[in-house]
């Protein structure tokens, strides 16, 4: 079993991270993340895997002063929501993601959406596996097209005071579940500032056909597989943490890509766990 000392761990990091070189503009944004795969756009706590915010700004908080130069990130983030460079949704652990075009198919295939616009959702719902909310949303975005989220309540019924948090929900679920995606930023309500939404395959229509021929087994190597070359070595358990699999999927996952020698077993020095890493941080 190999021996991995925390300053190679480090030193990886360093670069896949870009902790060595920042992220100075947005086309180095849009090929950071073509490279990576997938990122937060946000850093989140007790969760290992790069952020945008990182990249721009090193490994600090984010703060609360809307002055910090690298808020950049949030001007640019929203500038890409109507262009198609990359993939913006609350996706990993609902939190704001970053995916690159040639891994969203991957997370597609692992969904239960067959690319049937509009029975897709009925199916689910009948199933138990979509809120009544999720279910009402979605079909106010399939009759009236992308909708800002205060013109988006009002035709989903939602707008109650009681109905905030559901509504809210059902948005989060929608989202990591690609189903509807942001695709702007409407000058509504009081802030002036609210997410407009639409369906994902409205959006992304490559989706379907690319997804289709992508199986469960082949999506879930590609995107363990890309997340360790992010991190450079993760046990089952962070990883689980990004993805909230079933750890026993994780597991026999990477034993396949151990047999295919791209993912060999590791130990991290004072660490007892089992690691997995990839043979480049060697």
């Amino acid at each position: 079993m190999l021996k991995i000392s925390a300053d190679q761990v480090n030193r990886y990091r360093q670069k896949t991270y870009r902790l060595d070189k920042s992220i100075q503009s947005l086309e180095e944004a849009i090929q950071y993340v073509n490279e990576r795969g997938f990122i937060f756009f946000w850093p989140i706590k007790g969760v290992v895997l790069a952020s945008l915010w990182t990249a721009v700004a090193g490994n600090r908080p984010v703060p609360n002063t809307h002055d910090d130069p690298a808020h950049i990130t949030w001007r640019w983030k929203d500038s890409m929501l109507s262009r198609e460079e990359w993939y913006y949704a609350k996706v990993l652990r609902k939190k704001a993601t970053l995916i690159s075009l040639e891994l969203v198919p991957y997370f597609y295939a692992l969904t239960d959406n067959y690319g049937d616009i509009e029975n897709d959702i009925l199916i689910q719902y009948e199933q138990g596996k979509v809120s009544q909310e999720a279910k009402i949303i979605y079909e106010a975005l399939l009759h009236f097209g992308a909708l800002d989220t205060l013109h988006l309540r009002k035709e989903a019924k939602l707008t109650s005071p009681g109905s905030e948090a559901r509504f809210n929900n059902a948005l989060l679920d929608l989202q990591a579940d690609f189903k509807i995606v942001p695709t702007g930023i409407a000058e509504v309500g009081a802030w002036r500032y609210a997410y407009i939404y639409d369906l994902t395959p409205r959006k992304y229509p490559m989706l379907i056909d690319r997804a289709r021929w992508i199986s469960e087994k082949e999506a879930y190597e590609k995107l363990i597989f890309t997340y360790l070359t992010t991190v450079g070595m993760a046990t089952a358990e962070q990883i689980q943490k990004v993805f909230l699999w079933e750890k026993s999927l994780i597991l026999n996952t990477l034993k396949r890509l151990e047999t295919q020698s791209l993912v060999a077993e590791a130990t991290l020095e004072g660490k007892s766990e089992i690691y997995y890493c990839i043979t480049q941080i060697i």
